[in-house]
């Protein structure tokens, strides 16, 4: 007894005299090397700078009914007062830099090139620093949608938009009226504008299908499509045979056009979101498709809260992730967390995403573009130190990830 008591009495005098400060979360030098990675961002919203710009999404989420919002993105919360000091001179700046105010926007992020998803680009939108993603929901819902929009006040709002959104495409395509049969509508309306959007610079085409439907996009052949398509008011289940032909239609011509097609797979803004619906798991037949196989596809916001079930999805060869909007709504300790599961099993599938976004008039796009790269890099910085620490990888590696997350795996998938 006598002697365990002077152990555990020396014990306790050589810890009082050491300097046992805890190690710091973000190696030092891995620190230093991140922040002066000049990222790609795969995921956001950029707003134009001009009055009235309201094309930063098909379905602004504005609108909606009131929502418990996450902590760190509430009026008043540390991190966004920490963002909001740094764009404090926003509107004298706005004045000042004019057209390359988005560009100037981040630079102060450290990104290089931002992936717009955008109902259309414009003016301060442009390459080089932002590249198209544009959207194509509103070509798998083209009948009657007045019956899924009476499910909820959101839905009311979003197919309203869907339809306002056709509308547009379909005076692109020259036509006052739907065309009467499927074969028209695909030869005249889906197609080409698939090819506008192409020759128009996008890069890939984004689904927010979870807002709207379930992504349980099954296997539909044209012949059912086309049965659905004659009844013009089709029943739920009949009218999702013709929206999975047409989702899978619409990735089958991205891919022979060389776009990605990105997915939204996080819980959704809204009270009436389905988060069940959004499980990336339900692409998963999508992923084994042959006919699909030259389509890439990017689950966006990395699929929160399934991130483990995502994970075992990037064994498949045309899948892909991003962790844009988890690092606005989560601490970076939180998603560090996440990022080093995905680090360990198929990293060269990770994209660094902001999901930058007005928000709100305390949280417009430059201030969680600025809060999604800060927070981003540090989760990112504290899974490789864990990981370092473990003897899992050594510093170099450690390097080339951040640069492959950060960088290098945008390059490679999208050929820039």
């Amino acid at each position: 007894m006598m002697a365990r008591l002077v152990l555990f009495v020396s014990f306790a005098l050589a810890l009082a005299g050491c300097n046992c400060a805890p190690p710091p979360a973000v190696d030092p030098s891995l620190a230093a090397e991140i922040a002066h990675i000049r990222a790609i961002d795969n995921h956001a919203h950029p707003v134009r700078n001009v009055a009235g710009d309201r094309e930063f999404d098909a379905l602004p989420v504005d609108n909606m009914e009131p929502q418990s919002d996450p902590v760190a993105l509430r009026p008043g919360a540390p991190p966004l007062r920490e963002a909001a000091q740094f764009f404090k001179n926003k509107a004298a700046t706005m004045k000042e830099k004019g057209e390359q105010y988005p560009a100037w926007v981040l630079d102060q992020a450290g990104i290089d090139i931002m992936f717009a998803n955008r109902v259309a680009m414009g003016s301060s939108i442009q390459p080089p620093r932002f590249r198209w993603v544009g959207y194509v929901d509103a070509l798998i819902f083209p009948l009657d949608n007045t019956h899924l929009a009476e499910r909820n006040s959101d839905r009311k709002s979003f197919f309203a938009l869907e339809d306002q959104l056709r509308a547009r495409y379909l005076k692109e395509a020259g036509l006052t009226a739907m065309p009467a049969t499927l074969a028209e509508y695909l030869s005249r309306v889906v197609t080409p504008t698939l090819d506008r959007h192409r020759q128009g610079g996008a890069v890939a085409e984004k689904f927010e299908a979870a807002y709207l439907r379930s992504l349980a996009f099954d296997p539909a052949d044209r012949a059912a499509a086309e049965r659905v398509w004659a009844q013009r008011a089709p029943s739920d289940a009949d009218y999702k045979v013709l929206q999975d032909y047409l989702f899978r239609y619409v990735a089958g011509e991205c891919g022979r056009l060389g776009m990605a097609v990105h997915l939204h797979t996080m819980a959704g803004a809204g009270g009436y979101f389905d988060v069940g619906g959004a499980n990336p798991l339900n692409l998963e037949p999508v992923l084994n498709e042959p006919s699909l196989r030259k389509t890439k596809f990017v689950m966006v916001h990395g699929g929160w809260p399934f991130t483990r079930e995502i994970t075992a999805l990037m064994t498949k060869p045309n899948a892909y992730l991003d962790f844009s909007g988890q690092g606005l709504s989560l601490p970076p300790a939180v998603l560090a967390g996440i990022l080093r599961e995905w680090l360990a099993f198929v990293p060269e599938k990770i994209l660094f995403a902001t999901d930058a976004y007005p928000y709100s008039n305390e949280m417009g796009w430059e201030e969680s573009v600025w809060l999604g790269a800060r927070n981003g890099r540090e989760a990112l910085g504290r899974a490789l130190t864990e990981m370092m620490a473990a003897g899992e990888i050594d510093r170099q590696r450690a390097g080339k990830l951040a640069r492959m997350v950060l960088r290098d795996n945008a390059r490679a998938l999208y050929g820039l």
